[in-house]
């Protein structure tokens, strides 16, 4: 680490971050700059894995808006930054970076060594063309260019002339227009993996044209059915343990995982949830899981569904008759924590408390009667899965408890997603991101790209982005406070609880560890011989 670097971390680390900072936010500002990355691994046994989840279709990774798509792509293209199942970041296709003291400026320095599968190096030029595509606004699907706004000129919806800089060969420097801590964050996330500077020049569908710097080549993929990846050689982080990854998807039905599981069909499944950790839990297998703050949603989308949704009243008293307790217990089994129908939870370093919902249900019918909307059925969709159902059931047997009128829609898998945005009231499960703020302003900015409940506020969009330009923890943290209670005040949502994540698997798999983020790290696994 560089001297300059070191002193300037001494100096945030006694006057600018609390404790619970250091892990997600220190990283941000150099505390990663020595990669820990693994050269070689222990285990030289060959051998492959099969693993059941989700096989998504794979086509822009910058559109990518689930985690199964960009564990498959992970596997052949990489990110600038990992962020560790220790919830800490950790350079990947970057050596290292710095961060001005105000986080308008960054220095990115390009890892050293690396190639792409074609046999070409890897320099500072393709990380340029990647900021590049991510800041184009008119692309379609493009979440990174919320994630990038700093970089973008508002005018053009494109990178600001001079905000990517390139001082040579490995090393570049972005300006930004506005101070901004959660850029480093953004880059671990699966939108932001790395594809090779050709990719749009050959269609733009990662799955046709699969270059790219990581351990594995994409061998098949088959939306719906499989996807395989190949061991290749030449990887600059080292020889990995596995010949192959095999991905099964079975379906939404959590069943067939653990019928798979049981007949050696599969090494592992994706994801282990309800009454079904309890069951593998007494099977010959290795429990992995976290707590997180991945969750579901539970919203009325004032764009898309009746006009009522329109009047907070209405959404505020969905949110009064709701005890989230109660649906954590039934709906997932308690296995996780409450959380304050905000979407910001503890575990984010920008959190701020500010009390828990109130339970009351007489509230919810006055507001109700209030609006004029008592005598309005709501259609409550979600998915058709084990944990999702079960926790829209819970959600809407307590609204009717209440007295509103409720009727449920369940959908499987290809429905569901294809319209995630725009059911006019759903549930909807969330991923983690390292930071609060992050999840603001994907999900509840008015230019939000996942923006699923249509609420747009001003005065929430410039808190959003004054969050961002603070360094300083307590100054963002009160920030922070406002966002929250705008939420709640406005009755974007329901959102019940925090889930502790699992996964089970055969226990000659090794190096599979629950990641909060739902990451699979392809390189870490191995099998006994």
């Amino acid at each position: 680490m560089h001297e300059r670097s070191n002193v300037h971390l001494n100096r945030l680390g006694s006057r600018l971050f609390r404790r619970r900072e250091l892990l997600a936010l220190g990283g941000t500002m150099g505390l990663a700059a020595m990669s820990r990355l693994r050269q070689t691994h222990a285990s030289e046994t060959r051998g492959g894995v099969t693993l059941q989840m989700r096989v998504m279709p794979l086509e822009d990774p910058r559109g990518f808006d689930w985690s199964e798509m960009g564990n498959i792509a992970r596997g052949v293209i990489e990110p600038l930054v990992r962020y560790r199942s220790d919830f800490t970041f950790e350079p990947w296709l970057l050596s290292g970076w710095e961060v001005s003291e105000t986080a308008e400026t960054y220095v990115l320095r390009v890892r050293p060594g690396v190639t792409w599968s074609t046999g070409e190096p890897f320099t500072a030029d393709d990380v340029i063309y990647n900021f590049e595509r991510w800041c184009d606004r008119t692309a379609p699907a493009n979440s990174m260019a919320t994630r990038m706004s700093s970089l973008i000129d508002p005018g053009t919806g494109r990178a600001q002339s001079g905000a990517i800089e390139r001082l040579d060969r490995q090393t570049l420097r972005l300006n930004l227009r506005r101070p901004d801590i959660s850029i480093i964050a953004s880059l671990t996330d699966y939108p932001a993996l790395i594809v090779h500077p050709r990719f749009d020049a050959e269609g733009g569908v990662f799955s046709a044209a699969p270059i790219g710097t990581g351990p594995y080549t994409l061998a098949s993929h088959i939306p719906g059915v499989e996807a395989r990846l190949d061991r290749r050689l030449g990887w600059w982080g080292g020889s990995v343990a596995l010949d192959h990854v095999l991905y099964v998807d079975l379906g939404e039905n959590p069943f067939e995982h653990v019928r798979a599981l049981d007949a050696g069909e599969v090494d592992g499944v994706y994801e282990t949830t309800g009454a079904y950790v309890e069951l593998l839990d007494d099977m010959d297998l290795v429990r992995s899981d976290v707590l997180t703050a991945a969750t579901l949603v539970c919203r009325a989308n004032r764009e898309t569904g009746p006009n009522a949704y329109s009047d907070p009243r209405v959404r505020r008293a969905l949110a009064l008759a709701v005890d989230n307790e109660t649906v954590l217990e039934l709906g997932y089994a308690g296995l996780g924590t409450v959380a304050a129908n905000h979407h910001v939870g503890p575990m984010h370093p920008d959190y701020a408390e500010i009390g828990t919902p109130r339970h009351d249900p007489g509230a919810a019918i006055g507001l109700l009667a209030e609006a004029g909307a008592r005598g309005l059925t709501h259609e409550l969709t979600s998915l058709d899965d084990e944990w999702n159902r079960a926790t829209a059931d819970v959600i809407a047997a307590q609204l009717r408890d209440a007295g509103i009128q409720v009727e449920r829609q369940i959908l499987a898998g290809g429905r569901f997603w294809r319209d995630w945005q725009r059911h006019p009231f759903s549930c909807t499960e969330w991923n983690m991101r390292p930071l609060g703020v992050q999840v603001l302003a994907l999900a509840y900015a008015s230019s939000g790209p996942w923006n699923e409940t249509g609420f747009a506020n001003t005065a929430f969009d410039e808190g959003i982005a004054e969050a961002l330009s603070q360094v300083d923890g307590d100054v963002r943290s009160s920030v922070m406070a406002e966002l929250q209670r705008m939420l709640i005040e406005d009755g974007t949502m329901i959102q019940p609880f925090w889930r502790r994540l699992f996964h089970h698997h055969r226990r000659a798999l090794r190096g599979y560890v629950r990641h909060p983020t739902n990451e699979h790290h392809h390189d870490l696994w191995s099998v006994d011989a």
